[in-house]
């Protein structure tokens, strides 16, 4: 199963419209990234909604798989997780986690993943990326085995960490089990006073469960839409892409 994090307004986006929502190339964003998910063979989609939940629920109304449960305050990604307890808790394979402003996501990338968390049964197993211009994003920090340490946000970078290319995707595929004692030790002890999705792999390595990061994505995949020059950037990508989001 997948969690899809779509309860956010498009306020950068200068639009009235759920952010996930917003026509890329013709499309709702979101319709990439659920496409791209049942093309890597995920069939049951949950999607956290939230502002103007209904009108995401209108646009996905009927899809095959599909089902939506309501971040009803917008406490951050961890949060927006947390709403979906009930459905992870039925979960009976690895839980794909992504954001629904990611219309360049890949199937490719997605069945990657899927099949390396079949293989080496982490806890938690991140996609990550190599960027030429990793700016902006978290760092994937590895030791000297190349063994995953943890994700270091670009201001909080040293400057041999900013060296590093590999970063973080916001796509994580998690055991149910692991993911929901996870979410009960996340906590609001950040500056935003916030729960975030991305601290639940630490918890998990500190405890010494298997976290593994795995370069699979393509540096595209790392265009995800906040502003419209953003948008402008995605849909040229798209137009360019070798393999195009699936219709």
């Amino acid at each position: 199963m997948a969690i899809v994090l779509a309860a956010g307004k498009g306020t950068r986006m200068k639009s009235d419209l759920p952010k996930v929502l917003v026509p890329v190339a013709g499309r709702p964003m979101i319709r990439y990234v659920i496409d791209a998910l049942r093309a890597a063979g995920v069939d049951r989609i949950v999607v956290v909604v939230g502002y103007e939940a209904d009108l995401v629920e209108r646009e996905l109304a009927g899809e095959r798989g599909v089902e939506f449960v309501l971040q009803q305050e917008q406490l951050g990604t961890g949060h927006a997780v947390m709403m979906a307890r009930a459905a992870i808790a039925e979960a009976t394979g690895p839980v794909v986690v992504v954001a629904g402003d990611s219309p360049m996501l890949q199937a490719s990338s997605l069945q990657a993943l899927l099949e390396e968390f079949a293989r080496s049964r982490p806890a938690c197993l991140l996609g990550t990326a190599h960027r030429d211009d990793p700016t902006g994003l978290g760092r994937v920090v590895r030791d000297a085995r190349g063994h995953f340490v943890g994700v270091v946000e670009h201001k909080d970078c040293t400057p041999e960490q900013r060296a590093i290319t590999e970063v973080n995707m916001s796509t994580y595929l998690f055991d149910s089990r692991e993911l929901l004692a996870s979410l009960d030790k996340l906590t609001t002890d950040n500056a935003q006073g916030e729960y975030y999705i991305t601290d639940c792999p630490g918890l998990l390595l500190s405890e010494g469960k298997g976290v593994l990061a795995l370069p699979a994505l393509k540096p595209c995949e790392a265009l995800s839409i906040n502003t419209p020059d953003d948008l402008a950037a995605v849909e040229a990508e798209l137009a360019r892409t070798s393999e195009p989001p699936h219709p």
